[in-house]
């Protein structure tokens, strides 16, 4: 699902995600859980301002976002 993306210099100068939206809803990015690198992409997992957590993909080469994964609070998989 492609996002729109507010983004901000953070770590070491490279841009990270402060806000995203779904839908009409903007969600703040309260932390920044932890980010790695894969090939030309970017990914962060991060914690949103509904206390959900996600996992946002940026692509360098196209600027663009993704979201890869959500996880509601409270909810455990299996």
């Amino acid at each position: 699902m492609l996002l729109r993306v507010e983004t901000v210099a953070g770590h070491a100068g490279m841009m990270e995600p402060a806000a995203f939206w779904l839908g009409e809803t903007r969600h703040a990015v309260l932390e920044i859980i932890d980010r790695w690198p894969a090939m030309d992409r970017t990914y962060f997992k991060v914690t949103a301002s509904d206390q959900a957590s996600y996992i946002l993909r940026h692509d360098a080469a196209t600027n663009t976002w993704e979201l890869t994964l959500y996880n509601a609070r409270g909810f455990q998989p299996g």
